[in-house]
C-alpha cells in the first residue's frame, strides 16, 4: 500500500470509530470506552492528518504538479527542446535531475519546501492560481543563484576540471562563491527561453 491508501484506511477507521461513539455513547462509560474516545478524537485524526500532509507534500514536489498550472506549460515544453544550449532541457533529457521532480530540484528556493520566504511564495503561487490574477509572463523574484547548480555539480570532476571553469586562475572560485553567475557568464545563458519555442525542434521522450 502507498501512503495515500494508508491515509484512506486510517480515515475510514476513524469515521467508523467516531460513528460508534456518537451512536452508542454508553460505550464510553468504561475504561475501554474512554480509550475508544481517545483513539477516535485524538490519535486517528493526528494520524490521518500526518499521512495526508506527507502525501500532498510529496505530490507538490512533482514535475506533474508544477506543470498543472496553465502558465507553466510552456516551461514544461521547453524541457523537450532538442538543443544542447538549453540547460534545463539537457538536464531533464539526460536524467541529470530526476524527471519526476525536475522543477523542484532546480528551483528549491522558490517552492513551498525551501526557506520560510520560499514557503510563503509557494503558498502564494497556489492562491494566485485559483483565486488571483495569473501573470502572462513568469519572472523570478531574484536572479537565479549558483547554489541551485552547485547542489549537484560541486565536487563533480566535469565541473571541477572543466576547461571553461578554469580558463582564468580564479574563475572557479568566483563561480563557487556566486560572484560569477553560471547563467550570465556567457557559458550557460540559455534556459527555458519560452518565447522561442515555436521555432525549435523537440526530442520525443520514449514511452516506458
Amino acid at each position: 500500500f502507498g501512503l495515500g491508501t494508508w491515509a484512506i484506511v486510517a480515515l475510514t477507521v476513524n469515521i467508523v470509530l467516531v460513528g460508534v461513539v456518537v451512536l452508542k455513547p454508553s460505550l464510553t462509560d468504561g475504561r475501554g470506552g474512554k480509550t475508544l474516545v481517545f483513539l477516535s478524537f485524538f490519535i486517528f485524526p493526528i494520524l490521518v492528518g500526518g499521512l495526508g500532509h506527507y502525501q500532498h507534500v510529496e505530490r507538490f514536489k512533482t514535475t506533474e504538479f508544477c506543470l498543472s498550472c496553465h502558465v507553466m506549460q510552456d516551461y514544461g515544453k521547453s524541457l523537450h527542446v532538442d538543443d544542447r544550449a538549453f540547460i534545463p532541457a539537457v538536464h531533464y533529457q539526460n536524467n541529470l535531475v530526476p524527471r519526476d521532480k525536475a522543477c523542484y530540484t532546480c528551483h528549491t528556493d522558490y517552492t513551498m519546501f525551501g526557506g520560510v520566504t520560499a514557503k510563503l511564495r509557494g503558498l502564494n503561487h497556489v492562491y494566485v492560481q485559483y483565486f488571483g490574477q495569473v501573470p502572462q509572463k513568469v519572472k523570478l523574484y531574484n536572479p537565479y543563484q549558483n547554489r541551485e547548480c552547485l547542489q549537484c555539480h560541486l565536487g563533480a570532476r566535469s565541473f571541477e576540471e572543466g576547461a571553461t571553469h578554469n580558463m582564468e586562475p580564479n574563475r572557479l572560485a568566483l563561480i563557487k562563491a556566486s560572484q560569477l553567475s553560471c547563467l550570465t557568464s556567457e557559458c550557460h545563458d540559455t534556459t527555458h527561453n519560452v518565447a522561442k519555442l515555436k521555432e525549435l525542434q523537440y526530442w520525443k521522450e520514449s514511452s516506458k
